[in-house]
This record gives C-alpha cells, structure tokens and sequence, in this order.
C-alpha cells in the first residue's frame, strides 16, 4: 500500500518554515491541447452509482456520492492527486508566513460558468459562507479554525487562522471547499432572506469553475454534467458529458455494466470481481482506501450508554469473518478509525480482541446476563447489509437479539443526524489522510450530528486532546496527542472498527484515463471513451 504519511510530514515542515510550495504557475502543462484538439476527446459517460446525491452545494453534506458531482463543477484552490500530494488549483502557490498566517497566490483569467470572474473577494465570500452558522455547513469543523480572510489586492488572500494549524492547506483541498460562484452566493444568500433553506439556490443550478458544468438533475434518477467548452484552463475535459445514473440494486448496476448501458458501476462488490473480470470487455480499478467501515453507538441511548455493552459487543464480532466473507480479502482488518496511510496512524495502540466468551461475561456483568435486543440501522448497500447481517449472527451467539432496519442513502444520513438509532453502519472517507478529518468530525462533541459525530460522543477528554492536537505544529507532539486519543477510544468503544476496504470500480475497457483518490473520489478530467 502506497504510504501517505512521508509527503504529508514533508509538507508541513517546508510550510512551516515560511518556504514557499506549490508553485506551478501555469494551468495546463507544455502539452496541454483543448476541447477536441484532444486525442480520443468525446463520449458520454454513464457511471451507475449506487446513490443518489443528496445535495450538489459543497458547503452542504459531503457525503461520497455528492462529492463525486460537486468535485467536477467546483474547483478548489489546491488540489490533491492520486497519491494525495498537494497540488496548484485555483491558487498557483501558497506560503505560511508565518505560524497563523497564510497567503495565497490567485490564478488569474479564470471565470465561473455564468461568466463572472473569479478573484481574492470570491474566495472571502466562500471561506465566509462556510463559516456563517446561518448557513450551517456540515464541513464547519475542517475550517473553523479560520478567524479572518483578508484580500490583499484582486489575486492575493491571506488566511489568518486561530492557531497553528499545519493541515490547512490539505483542508483546503478537500471537496467541501469547492468554490462557489460570488453572484450565485448573494443569490442565495437572498433566497435565505426569503426563507429558502441554505443552499437552496446553489442546489438548484450549481455554478462553479471546473470543467464541466451542470445541465440537469432529475432526484431519484440522474445527474447530468456536459463539458464547459468555455473551460480557463489550457487543458479542457475530453468528454462530451457524465451522467450519474441512480441504480441502487448491486446486480442491476452489474448487468448494465456488461450490456453497455453504463460504462462504470460505482461500486463494485468485491464478490462481483470474478465476474468482471471474466468479461473480456470489462476491467476493474482498484484504489488503496483512507477510509473505515464501522459500526457505531449512539453512546447516549441506552444500554450502548454504559461502555461494558459497547465493549462487549466489539469483543462479540469476529472482523476477520466479515473481511474474508463479505470482501473476500480485499482490504484490512481495522484497528483504528484510521487507515494505516494516514498522517497519525499508530499500530500500536491497544486493541479489543474477538472473545465471545468474555463478551458474555461483560453483558452480565453490564445486568445482562440473559441477553438483550437492540436495533441496528444500514443504508441500502449490499456490502453494508451483509455486514450487519453477519453481525446479528454473530451477536446471537453472545445473547444480543439484533434487529435490521434498512434506509435509502438521503434518509440513512438525515435519520442518523438526528440521533433515532441504537447502532448503525457507515464509513468515513479521509479526503486529507491526516489524523484530524479522521478523528475530529466523527468523536468531537461539536460535531454531534450532522457534524459527522453519528455517535454523540460527548467527552471533554477527548475534546481537549483532539483540540490541542489540531493546534500544534510540532510533529512529534501531534502524534503523540493522536496516538492517546486512540487509546482513549479503544477504552471507551463508541465505535467497533471493522475494515479499511479497497475501492472498486467496474469498468468497461473502452473507458480511459478513469481513475479515483484514496479518499474516494473520481477524476474524470482526462476521462475520454474509445471508440
């Protein structure tokens, strides 16, 4: 597996010896040719995907299938590559000049779909929107160390931040901070006055500065985006459009995969993989993953109140059953609620073993000697109902009676938010594989709810280490923090890790150039169909 870590330490020593990074200073490259001046430019992509989105305003859920959209019509001020390397994006370059303080060179020449331009004020108004709480962004915590945004002239922005916070510019290249068109920002902000809900009007029509632009939304079936012809960057997108097809059933995506009527099936069960690749005219890419899939408590209903129950059913659930069962070995038993390629992994940290005999002895001695019943919730993934489907069996044999509720994805993640479960499966993707997005939006008390923390955890120890961890630059001391926060979680079991799985996509092998992030997310800028 690659190793993130090394670049991204590398990454904050430079920046924050004032030395300036990034610093690219031409979109494009030498070679660079546009629109259908490129080799083997056109084609209608259809990925099928197994969710809708939920919105397409960045500063809205970041959930995958949202991301997916929003990351080709918004761009961001760095960008991130296959190796999650930082790279030039709407800024050419970036320095810190000092601990709090960093100053950002602006690409000029660059306009929205709707014309306008983009400069130093527009990244203000975007920073300022995510922090508005009337807007109420669900990616708050990756920016609220920000205190002010300063534009210098047109083309400069300094970010003056609380603290010291070396993960910012990673941050900031995460998908939430897709920057927003300004005149569609008042717009919005408009529509709020009115009594619209944030977002309302971004949501409707999204307008940003990437390669391809929305053309249609239809909820429930499909996303169209077509090719921005009016692209700022030398290098413009090779196909025509991408189309994001709903299709929940596993099989469905499979068959339409092999008929040709999707070229993409996002994603792919591992159990599908055999298939795929006995089709001659399929292949399937495989992407190292900075993600978890976990079953969490909702810590502040009872039983899963008392960590003797949470423990006792991490210690009811053989991970490597499910690992070999379900994923059929693609992927690695977690540890952690994070993968071992991001920045504050420790794989030494103390761990609950499988040991259903001394689960049953914690239960009873939890006041549970006879069992008891509980319900666990799931989103309509056939990975994820089989995983929970494996865990009530498991779980029966150490006396706990599960029952399954199964939700549609936009229904799982509000329903969840609002704290109605006892326990429930999701994964977290780490779209900057440092410790901090993998550990502060799902355990910080600030973010109980929409926020990431399905859990509800509300402890003021782990809120302290979390946040002192975000504020300091010292390498060392911010694995240290990490590695006792983990300790912390292993003591008090909000969440059982299950597995860091590998990601997968079927893909018919007349698709080119196609291919993801470790944090899950598509590129397709230089995607093209052979015919």
């Amino acid at each position: 597996m690659r190793n993130y870590k090394k670049g991204f330490l590398l990454f904050i020593v430079i920046c924050m010896m004032g030395v300036l990074v990034a610093c690219a200073d031409e979109p494009g490259d030498a070679n660079g040719t546009s629109g259908d001046e490129q080799e083997g430019a056109g084609g209608d992509l259809v990925i099928a995907t197994i969710s809708d989105a939920v919105t397409l305003d960045p500063a809205g859920s970041n959930d995958v299938p949202s991301r997916d959209i929003q990351f080709n019509i918004f761009e961001r001020l760095i960008n991130q590559n296959e190796q999650m390397e930082l790279e030039p994006g709407l800024a050419v370059s970036w320095e810190a000049i000092d601990e709090t303080t960093w100053e950002f060179q602006l690409r000029e020449n660059v306009t929205f779909h709707d014309g306008s331009a983009f400069n130093a004020e527009v990244v203000k108004a975007n920073i300022d929107r995510l922090l508005d709480p009337e807007v109420g962004s669900s990616s708050y915590s990756r920016f609220e160390m920000i205190s002010e945004v300063e534009v210098v002239d047109d083309y400069t922005v300094r970010i003056i931040t609380e603290y010291p916070f070396s993960p910012l510019p990673s941050n900031l290249a995460h998908g939430s901070a897709g920057i927003v068109s300004l005149e569609q920002i008042k717009e919005d902000y408009e529509a709020m006055e009115a009594g619209e809900d944030p977002g309302s009007v971004v949501n409707q029509h999204p307008i940003g500065t990437g390669y391809f632009k929305f053309d249609e939304w239809a909820p429930g079936q499909h996303v169209v985006l077509v090719n921005n012809e009016d692209y700022w960057g030398e290098e413009a997108a090779k196909l025509d459009s991408v189309t994001f097809k709903v299709v929940p059933e596993d099989l469905t995506r499979l068959a339409e995969l092999e008929t040709g009527d999707s070229h993409v099936t996002n994603p792919l069960s591992p159990s599908d993989i055999a298939q795929v690749e006995g089709n001659e005219e399929l292949t399937v890419v495989r992407q190292d993953s900075l993600g978890i899939e976990f079953l969490g408590f909702n810590v502040e209903k009872a039983p899963f109140d008392d960590e003797r129950v949470r423990r006792a059913i991490a210690m009811g659930i053989d991970k490597e059953q499910i690992l070999e069962g379900i994923y059929d070995n693609i992927g690695t038993p977690a540890i952690s609620p994070l993968s071992p390629n991001v920045f504050g992994y420790d794989d030494s940290i103390s761990t609950t073993d499988y040991d259903p005999e001394g689960a049953k002895e914690l239960l009873a001695d939890a006041g549970f000697e006879d069992g008891l019943s509980a319900t666990v919730w799931t989103n309509d993934s056939r990975e994820r109902i089989d995983i929970v489907t494996n865990i009530q069996s498991q779980l029966a044999e150490i006396g706990v009676d599960l029952e399954i509720e199964v939700f549609e994805w936009g229904a799982y993640l509000a329903e969840t938010s609002d704290g109605g479960h006892e326990m429930y499966v999701m994964s977290w993707n780490n779209g900057t594989a440092d410790a901090d997005n993998g550990l502060f939006p799902l355990f910080h008390s600030s973010n109980a709810g929409t926020g990431g923390n399905k859990m509800f955890t509300r402890y003021d120890e782990l809120d302290e280490t979390l946040e002192k961890a975000r504020q300091t630059v010292v390498e060392e001391e911010r694995l240290s923090l990490y590695t006792e926060a983990q300790e912390f979680l292993t003591e008090k079991t909000p969440m059982v890790y299950l597995v860091h799985p590998e990601y997968l996509l079927g893909v018919r092998k007349k698709v080119k150039g196609l291919s993801m992030t470790p944090g899950k997310t598509l590129l397709l800028k230089d995607v093209y169909i052979e015919e």
